[in-house]
């Protein structure tokens, strides 16, 4: 009776850990591959996209309850996102601003505990090109993509590295390009048109790259952080709202990004607890 208890604990708690990570991938700012390494599961979930076949049997009830509660905090998070978005924009933007700039810390903190004197080159020239793509696409694109199967496939896809680079936050990239919002907005409707074109692009981003970026964050762990804290960077200071209807629409602002900044920084103390 106790073992049976014990195990039904063990996979509420996998649960609502799941709920946290699907959190995580939603909110700007916020990686759900670090909640897994703060949880300790990122590497049983990396070894199963890895050999899914081949492990699956051996974390089974783990990678369900985890998949299962990252699902619904994923869906409903993304129904706050967009009421949120769609009534307070400037806010919202200031707020995910403030949560992307409290992971820069724990980012920085991370790549000199790795390798304190080296790959600074990287993160120089990953902060410069990132900025100068984003410039020209702003510009070429006039900021105004129009979303589309191809485009949601291309939000799977980032939302797919963010779970296997620890660090990386898909939310940013996708703030800037305009597509964040009807993406959240269609997660919450649960609209197939999206959801579909999303979830194809994560799984193929997980096949095609978890064995690689895992042997690469094994090797060059110290290297690829410089260089996702330089995309971090880049892509905050083109969010940062800079246009506000008045005094007050700042002074709100500006406490949105301090909330989002510490609440951040505080998950980011926890997981390393």
């Amino acid at each position: 009776m106790e073992s049976v208890k014990k195990k039904s604990n063990n996979w509420l708690l996998r649960f609502l850990q799941g709920i946290l990570i699907g959190t995580g991938a939603i909110l700007p700012g916020v990686s759900g591959g670090v909640l897994c390494v703060a949880f300790g599961i990122y590497e049983p979930i990396m070894e199963f996209l890895s050999h899914p076949i081949s492990t699956f049997k051996k974390n089974k009830s783990l990678l369900i309850s985890v998949i299962l509660g990252g699902l619904v905090g994923f869906v409903l998070v993304a129904k706050v996102v967009e009421v949120f978005f769609n009534n307070y924009a400037v806010l919202a933007t200031a707020l995910f601003s403030g949560l992307i700039c409290g992971t820069v810390p724990g980012l920085l903190r991370g790549s000199v505990d790795d390798s304190p004197k080296k790959g600074w080159s990287f993160f120089i020239v990953t902060l410069a090109v990132a900025f100068i793509f984003f410039n020209i696409m702003e510009t070429g694109m006039g900021g105004n993509i129009q979303p589309n199967f191809g485009w949601y496939v291309f939000c799977g896809c980032i939302w797919g590295l963010s779970m296997i680079v620890p660090g990386l936050s898909s939310s940013s990239v996708l703030l800037f390009m305009g597509l964040y919002q009807p993406m959240a907005a269609g997660i919450a409707k649960l609209d197939m048109a999206v959801c579909i074109p999303l979830g194809i692009g994560f799984l193929l981003t997980l096949a095609a790259l978890s064995r690689l970026v895992n042997s690469l964050l094994n090797r060059y762990h110290g290297i690829i952080s410089k260089m996702i804290l330089g995309f971090v960077i880049s892509s905050v200071i083109l969010i940062l709202p800079t246009s506000f209807t008045g005094v007050l629409q700042f002074l709100l602002a500006a406490v949105c990004f301090a909330v989002g900044f510490v609440a951040a920084h505080l998950m980011d103390a926890w997981g390393e607890e």
